[in-house]
């Protein structure tokens, strides 16, 4: 006989709700538990999980690449002074005395130029790559500008242009000339240095060998820190003498070239200190001292007097004013010196169609031989569809010679005209480059350097001053100023 304990309902009701409680309390530790040790685990599991493609480095397209800021890269960089306490004028990157690149220093005697051409005397009857950086980099210069920074681009204007391919050999062999004849503080020649480094410089910038350049980039530096330091010490004015009265043309020159220079180093990156307050300070002297008349500019800077300038002055600040326009620096004056400089040339025509030296020629006299500086002047400020520039250049066509052994063979007159011809085009522009393509080449000497031509006037006898004329008439097939005229 077995005995059972039985228990009463309240009992049983009791601890039925006790089973309850306990099988709760259980399920919820059991998912406390495992939460926290999913936890866990995702802790150190979560990066050996992360799905690929998700990267953590950026790359960039080179386009988003900048230069830094603090100096412009240059392959062969020069050497730079401490900088002066802050109350010395500052100078800037400046070589040290000695040439870094063991470049022979011109003797002044034999090379000594002159930019003291035109006086009346002077015209007498008639006066009236090295490819670059390369890259995407290139993409910031203006397109016109831009056309000069490829070889392969500069191979196409040749080309499409009518130029030989021995033009670009030339020119490449007249830029290791200037390199080699360099003075020693980044200047060229002896006496009127301004005018001659500012010819140098645009010779060089002409064919895009900027600061930047691998074989021309520290000569083009040197030169254009020459002029800095210059108009640092001279408050903006670009000249070695100004109590010449011709100062006026090495300040003209000079300024042409900083001025391209700064449109250049913005564009590209390329900080220079100084580099835009000199040109900037240089412009806005050239507008204060236009004639206050005539529009034009006159020797010693003359504003008032009763000759009210030349042509042959006023040439070199119209372009000079023409490459300041396109550093996107805020020149006073601009628009207001621009107008009173084209009613000064347009007032120097004839009915002929030539440009005349301080009044518009007569019929029937000596060829104009300052007509094609005329006709460029007015094609660098918008008129290049005017009847002027067309009666200038059919005047060209009708009279103008190129023979490298006679006296037909003035380099400045033919410097103005390749310029304005080139941008005629068309059948005006092959008839005239037919004219001076071949003999330009075939008088180079094997050193880079021109012969002296059969005309020696006006300063050409001097061998720098030719030369640098020599290089930019055969750039001119690419080296366009912008907005001046057809391509």
């Amino acid at each position: 006989m077995s005995i059972h304990a039985h228990l009463s309902e309240e009992a049983q009701a009791r601890l039925n709700a006790q089973k309850r409680n306990s099988t709760i309390s259980s399920i919820v530790i059991s998912a406390l538990a495992v939460t926290i040790i999913s936890l866990v685990l995702g802790i150190f599991l979560l990066p050996a999980l992360e799905p690929p493609g998700i990267g953590v480095t950026c790359t960039y397209p080179p386009k988003t690449r900048v230069v830094p800021p603090d100096k412009p890269t240059v392959r062969n960089p020069l050497q730079r002074n401490p900088s002066p306490p802050s109350h010395a004028r500052t100078r800037v990157l400046v070589a040290n005395a000695a040439s870094l690149t063991a470049i022979p220093v011109i003797d002044a005697a034999e090379v000594a130029p002159s930019v003291e051409f035109g006086d009346d005397d002077d015209f007498g009857d008639y006066a009236g790559n090295s490819t670059g950086p390369g890259g995407d980099e290139f993409e910031r210069i203006p397109d016109d500008l831009r056309k000069r920074c490829s070889k392969e681009d500069r191979m196409d204007r040749l080309r499409e242009m009518g130029g030989l391919p021995e033009a670009e050999e030339a020119v490449e062999k007249g830029l290791e000339w200037l390199k080699a004849t360099q003075n020693a503080d980044g200047s060229w020649t002896g006496s009127n240095k301004a005018a001659m480094t500012g010819f140098a410089v645009l010779a060089y910038l002409g064919r895009c060998e900027t600061p930047r350049s691998e074989k021309y980039g520290e000569s083009c530096l040197r030169g254009i820190t020459y002029l800095i330091d210059l108009g640092m010490e001279n408050d903006g004015k670009l000249s070695t003498d100004t109590a010449n009265k011709h100062w006026p043309y090495e300040h003209a020159i000079a300024t042409y070239a900083i001025c391209e220079a700064t449109t250049f180093c913005k564009n590209l990156g390329i900080p220079i200190p100084n580099l835009s307050e000199t040109a900037q300070k240089a412009a806005e002297f050239i507008i204060a001292n236009q004639h206050s008349t005539s529009g034009g500019w006159d020797y010693g800077y003359d504003v008032s007097g009763a000759r009210g300038g030349d042509l042959s002055i006023a040439a070199w600040h119209v372009q000079a004013l023409k490459a300041a326009s396109h550093t996107g620096l805020e020149i006073h004056g601009m628009a207001k010196a621009k107008n009173a400089a084209i009613g000064y040339l347009e007032a120097r025509q004839g009915k002929s169609g030539g440009f005349g030296y301080t009044s518009p020629p007569g019929v029937g006299g000596k060829y104009a031989q300052l007509t094609g500086a005329g006709v460029l002047g007015l094609q660098m400020w918008g008129k290049q569809s005017s009847s002027a520039v067309r009666k200038g250049a059919q005047y060209i066509l009708g009279g103008s010679k190129f023979d490298y052994s006679t006296a037909d063979s003035n380099f400045y007159q033919h410097y103005y005209e390749s310029q304005a011809m080139m941008m005629r085009g068309g059948g005006e522009w092959r008839k005239y480059n037919d004219m001076f393509k071949s003999q330009l080449i075939n008088n180079q000497n094997p050193d880079g350097s021109w012969k002296a031509p059969g005309f020696n006037g006006l300063g050409l006898n001097n061998g720098h001053y030719r030369n640098c004329l020599a290089i930019l008439m055969l750039e001119v097939y690419y080296r366009f100023l912008p907005g001046t005229g057809a391509k």
